[in-house]
């Protein structure tokens, strides 16, 4: 790649928020070039500065931010060569959308939710090239045909709560390729997407950039997601970049303690641990920030971390050797779709068709499928947060679908749901310690509200938090630091069995180790049972002693994880697992 003609050249890149604590550089004196017709992967966990670095770019980083040094050299079609950062802003507006463009992280909150789809992706069209409403309609029609997008005519008029997460991402794709620019800029547009619809946005990017010959810098905290589309890879570390190199280099050969952890911590459908390694196992961060590498030797403590077929066998029996906990007979969930004058139903979406299982003590049940596979609302219906159609559910002997009153919310504290979301799981409105001492309250636990403070104080420390977080409000944590706030908000009334729907998908792939572990050992420590719910196969296989795979309402498959992975018996599963990023790749040259 380096033969090739340079089209970004950044030198000393520096960008900084000014706080109430002071001056924050989220982006150090960073340099790189990106090369026509190259990709280049930008990888990192949340903070480290990628996406910033991409703002910068396209200058966009607004108060109390400002890029406070450096050069963005952007050599024009005309071989012109022009500083982006020393443009007056006028200026500036003919480059960005024409010449570098970028796709947001989150479609829903780019895209202006009172404008048809058709219309945002025509006025930018439109602003840049000055064209006819009728000329930018037929334009942004091929586009939506480019991106694959089912039914153009229709797209063209839909808002965008009408559409899927895939589908708006497309639309955000369209609208950034839709002045042919020269470099795109993709700000993880895959993350909150199904491993099939981020293995398809994956192949789209790829085609669209043999097509068009531009230059794409796509950002991730994904090692894997990079594997699969990537050339070239910078890898960030608190606003600096710690390794870089070519793909294959930096998979085979990884130099940087930071870059090993991101490619162990990320579960393997390959093999079964106990535990995941996390970054801490390669690195030790002082006060300061400033790191410095531990020894760990991946291959030799990955075999100590590996369960053996035997071991499995045993912990299997064990498991599998009482009666269940949790049987789920002929559950059915359905929603009645109302059409007409008067809101006759006229068909049903069914969620949840006729389905049922078995759930046993100690045991942790995986149920993954695609969005709208009918996976959460199986969860939120057992639990009863939406009201099931027909079937059972037996909870230690007792039909919890058929309880009501007092005999529904005692048998309720026994069960709990871990959400997707952390943030908007918790009023921003109350202190931590008070939310999740509020559930002992209700059931009127531990006698007095003392007991109950010390008891919250308890969980804290066992969930990795402190105790004087306790009159600390959720904003004023990490995403991994609110997911564990809801574990112990869970944990607070005893339960016995934890329902954990998308419990870590929104988490970078180091705190989603961090989380993954943590409900390992509290399985272990307070004897839970799990449902966990996702759409991301090697992470349910970490977690799972049996697995589920939901498609339309129904069981597809179900079996236990390494055999559902080495021989998938329908199309679907077989699809899923073919979509996970980054894990067959070689890199070897074998």
């Amino acid at each position: 790649m380096s033969n090739k003609e340079k089209l970004l050249s950044v030198k000393n890149l520096s960008t900084e928020f000014l706080s109430g604590e002071g001056i924050h550089k989220a982006v150090k004196g960073i340099s790189f070039d990106l090369h026509k017709g190259e990709t280049l992967g930008l990888v990192g966990e949340s903070g480290s500065g990628k996406s910033v670095t991409s703002l910068s770019l396209m200058r966009l980083i607004g108060n109390p931010g400002k890029i406070s040094g450096g050069s963005v050299i952007y050599s024009e079609r005309d071989d012109k060569q022009t500083d982006l950062l020393s443009l007056p802003e006028k200026e500036m507006r003919k480059y960005r959308g024409k010449e570098l463009a970028m796709i947001f992280q989150e479609p829903m909150t780019s895209l202006n939710p009172v404008l048809t789809c058709g219309y945002q992706v025509a006025e930018a069209i439109m602003i840049h090239n000055r064209v006819s409403k009728t000329e930018a309609r037929e334009d942004v029609l091929k586009l939506f045909r480019k991106v694959e997008l089912p039914r153009p005519e229709q797209m063209f008029d839909a808002y965008p709560h009408q559409l899927s997460g895939g589908q708006k991402q497309r639309v955000m794709i369209a609208m950034a390729i839709s002045c042919k620019p020269q470099v795109l800029i993709a700000d993880e547009p895959t993350t909150a997407l199904d491993v099939t619809v981020q293995a398809t946005i994956l192949k789209l990017l790829k085609n669209l950039q043999q097509e068009t010959g531009m230059s794409l810098i796509f950002i991730t905290h994904d090692l894997g997601v990079i594997s699969e589309i990537a050339d070239r890879v910078l890898v960030m570390y608190q606003g600096n970049i710690v390794e870089q190199g070519a793909i294959g280099d930096i998979f085979m050969k990884p130099a940087h303690p930071y870059t090993r952890g991101l490619l162990a911590c990320r579960p393997r459908p390959d093999r079964k641990l106990r535990v995941l390694p996390v970054l801490s196992d390669f690195m030790k961060v002082d006060a300061e920030g400033k790191f410095s590498e531990k020894i760990f030797n991946e291959t030799e403590e990955l075999k100590k971390l590996e369960l053996s077929p035997e071991q499995i066998i045993r912990e299997r029996n064990k498991i599998y050797s009482g009666s269940p906990v949790l049987e789920v007979k002929n559950l059915s969930t359905w929603f009645p779709v109302r059409k007409g004058l008067f809101g006759k139903t006229k068909d049903y979406v069914k969620a949840v068709d006729d389905v049922s299982f078995n759930v046993y003590p100690g045991e942790t049940l995986g149920l993954v499928g695609e969005s709208g596979c009918g996976k959460t609302t199986l969860g939120r219906s057992i639990i009863r947060l939406v009201e099931p159609s027909s079937g059972q559910v037996i909870f230690r002997g007792y039909d919890f679908a058929g309880l009501r009153g007092k005999a529904l919310r005692q048998t309720r504290k026994h069960i709990q749901i871990i959400f997707q979301d952390p943030y908007s799981s918790l009023n921003p409105r109350m202190t931590i310690g008070n939310a999740i001492l509020e559930p002992m309250e209700v059931h009127r636990m531990h006698d007095n509200y003392e007991k109950r403070r010390m008891k919250v104080f308890e969980l804290l420390e066992k969930v990795g938090l402190q105790a004087d977080h306790f009159n600390r409000y959720p904003h004023e944590f990490s995403g991994g630091q609110r997911q564990r706030i809801c574990i112990a908000r869970a944990l607070a009334l005893e339960p016995q069995f934890i329902i954990c729907d998308e419990s870590v998908s929104a988490l970078d792939v180091s705190v989603q180790a961090q989380v993954l572990n943590l409900l390992t050992q509290l399985k272990k420590d307070f004897g839970l049972t799990y449902i966990f719910i996702s759409h991301d196969l090697s992470v349910v296989k970490f977690m799972s002693d049996k697995l589920i795979v939901m498609n339309k309402g129904k069981i597809e498959e179900a079996g236990y994880p390494e055999e559902i992975y080495a021989n998938p018996k329908s199309d679907y599963t077989k699809k899923l697992i073919s979509a996970i990023p980054g894990m067959k790749k070689d890199f070897s040259g074998n």
